[in-house]
């Protein structure tokens, strides 16, 4: 009933099944694991950092300083994946009671300059770069380890929409690849949303027929990317969401060909309330973690961020009245 591929062989169905039955009952989804660092607050609220200059995450000493309770961390450069690098992130996290939720995961040569861009560019569609992508993956995957963080995410890519074709069953099977390594670390891989539609992406996780594999759902992606309304989406692929992105958007004139603009959240097309009763109806109990995207202007880029935490506090409350 349960496939799995060959890099794991060697560990018994039944080992597999209590490891992943282990994950569910840890699960946000099932009894706000990453909410016990918030006194087992509902929707606890946290923010993207960063270690190194990588990403477009705060820094993590900025990230501490909002007094969030759950960070997800935006992985460091290769270079800086060392064992006294996750010492030193640990002992961040410990100082200030913050709970790592998710490892993010991106890779050399992404462009995310333009629709077309992001095609040719991002992720592990393009053959031409996904072998070598895939080893940094596991790597990513493998200082997520070290820090103890439950998962790893990273956005896929566009993937073909012919389910028939050679591409997309290559796709399908480096995805495999991919759980089966984070399995191996105790994780769950994440998918971001952003470049398929509800019904497109909850096809494909059937097609990967991975336990562990589950969504990080970007309201605001669905819009940037022109690939539904957000909240319709929610409701197709609720179930597996483990993580979501706290990021609001307006519609481009040319959906799925120019890229919407990045607003703050609360201002967009999302409809942030809608979202968080959509999240509730689902049943998710996870985080809440805040994106935005501002690198030019750290300093607006903290300030959209301390604005969203006060905004989701009072957002939270209404809609869990």
């Amino acid at each position: 009933m349960f496939f799995y591929g060959d890099s794991i062989a060697a560990v018994s169905n039944f080992t597999r099944i209590l490891f992943l039955v282990g994950l569910t009952l840890t699960s946000p989804r099932i009894n706000g694991m990453f909410a016990e660092a918030a006194e087992n607050e509902k929707w606890p609220i946290g923010v993207i950092a960063r270690f190194d200059d990588h990403g477009t995450g705060l820094p993590l000493d900025k990230a501490m300083e909002t007094g969030v309770s759950v960070i997800q961390l935006k992985v460091p450069v290769a270079a800086n994946r060392t064992e006294e690098n996750a010492q030193k992130i640990l002992e961040t996290l410990e100082k200030h009671g913050v709970t790592l939720t998710c490892v993010v995961s991106g890779f050399a040569g992404e462009s995310y300059k333009t629709i077309p861009s992001v095609r040719e560019t991002v992720g592990l569609v393009s053959e031409t770069t996904r072998r070598d992508r895939f080893e940094d993956f596991k790597s990513v995957s493998d200082f997520a380890k070290r820090l103890g963080a439950p998962s790893v995410q990273f956005h896929l890519g566009f993937v073909p929409e012919d389910t028939e074709s050679r591409e997309y069953k290559d796709i399908v099977r480096i995805t495999r690849d991919a759980c089966d390594h984070v399995f191996e670390n105790g994780q769950w891989l994440n998918l971001e949303t952003g470049q398929e539609t509800g019904g497109s992406l909850l096809q494909f996780i059937k097609d990967v027929n991975r336990l562990n594999l589950h969504v990080n759902f970007d309201p605001a992606n669905m819009i940037l990317y022109g690939c539904g309304e957000p909240n319709e989406a929610l409701r197709l692929v609720g179930r597996f969401v483990r993580s979501t992105h706290c990021k609001d958007a307006l519609w481009s004139k040319n959906p799925g060909r120019e890229w919407g603009e990045e607003v703050l959240f609360g201002t967009g097309d999302v409809n942030a309330e809608r979202f968080l009763q959509t999240l509730r109806s689902v049943g998710y109990d996870g985080p809440l973690i805040i994106e935005r995207e501002n690198k030019e202007s750290p300093e607006k880029q903290y300030e959209d961020i301390l604005q969203t935490i006060e905004f989701l506090k009072r957002l939270r409350t209404r809609v869990l009245e």
